[in-house]
């Protein structure tokens, strides 16, 4: 799978992709916007697993988001099950060094319709931290909409703080 965007590309994961992909994943304030699942400090081992773990799914639900030449952040899903089984959550991330340069939103504008082709879902899901306020301009700007502003829901970087949950439906 690839997906040429403008500035940059959405392509599966490729072992060479350890190195770069610690530089731009190893920062504090990438994390901050993260759920606990993407560790800080980022280390090699972290980036191995992670492209590890990532060629072994089928089908493929991860992608990384090359730049330059190389990987700089990441795009995914997440089927949900049970009831809920034709929803999903999409996660993104991108390298400090690329914020405001309109890549992360190209890039989740392409995958949400890359995403409702090829995978049985009607619901595209996304939680942001209340204090990021540039993802949900990302989120509005790819068609996504504010649905709900959970409460205290969320504790990261020793806050608990509101979760706003954006959608996009098929």
């Amino acid at each position: 799978m690839e997906l040429r965007l403008s500035s940059a590309k959405i392509r599966e994961w490729h072992r060479q992709d350890e190195v770069p992909i610690l530089v731009h994943a190893n920062d504090k304030e990438v994390w901050r916007n993260l759920t606990d699942r993407f560790p800080f400090p980022y280390t090699r081992k972290d980036a191995r697993d992670w492209i590890e773990f990532n060629l072994r799914l089928d089908p493929p639900m991860n992608f990384a988001i090359e730049a330059d030449g190389e990987a700089v952040g990441g795009i995914g899903i997440g089927i949900r099950e049970d009831v809920r089984r034709r929803s999903a959550e999409i996660g993104y991330w991108i390298g400090r060094k690329y914020w405001g340069k309109g890549i992360i939103t190209e890039a989740l504008t392409a995958f949400t319709e890359y995403s409702f082709k090829n995978y049985d879902i009607c619901r595209l899901e996304a939680s942001v931290f209340e204090w990021n306020s540039a993802s949900m301009r990302v989120l509005e700007k790819a068609g996504y909409v504010r649905e709900a502003c959970l409460k205290k829901a969320a504790t990261k970087d020793g806050q608990t703080i509101d979760l706003i949950i954006y959608a996009c439906v098929r």
